[in-house]
This record gives structure tokens, sequence and C-alpha cells, in this order.
């Protein structure tokens, strides 16, 4: 699943390397804006809608916190 996700962001976001850190959002690598495409690129291709209460920069500050939580929601 980790290889999907991370993919499917470099995809839509090729500017960013996931795995360059494990503080994405806190390092300011990632900021709302793209994390709003992050939700939606994520939405769109695993078919899910991330609550609002998850929407914390733990859950995307690195491509495995990125991945568990797109876990969480395919069924």
């Amino acid at each position: 699943m980790k290889e999907r996700v991370k993919e499917v962001l470099s995809k839509a976001l090729p500017s960013i390397d996931f795995d360059l850190s494990d503080k994405l959002y806190d390092d300011g690598i990632i900021d709302s804006l793209t994390l709003l495409t992050i939700v939606s690129t994520l939405g769109s291709e695993f078919d899910i809608e991330i609550d609002f209460e998850d929407l914390e920069a733990s859950n995307f500050n690195s491509i495995d916190s990125i991945t568990a939580l797109v876990e969480k929601y395919v069924k």
C-alpha cells in the first residue's frame, strides 16, 4: 500500500520527495494548500473521505503516516 500511496502522490505533486523527511508538514515541505491536494488526491484514488478530525500534521508528516491514514479508511 505504501508504494501505491507514494506513486499516486508523486504523480500529483512531483516537486515533493516523500522519502525526504519524516516531518514533511512540520518542516514546511508541505503546507495547508498542499495538504488539501493530498487529501483530494487520496480521496479520488482510493475512494475515501478523510474526516476533519484526521486533518492534523501528524497524519501527513511522512509517507508512512499518510499510508496509515489511507489504510484506516480503505475497506
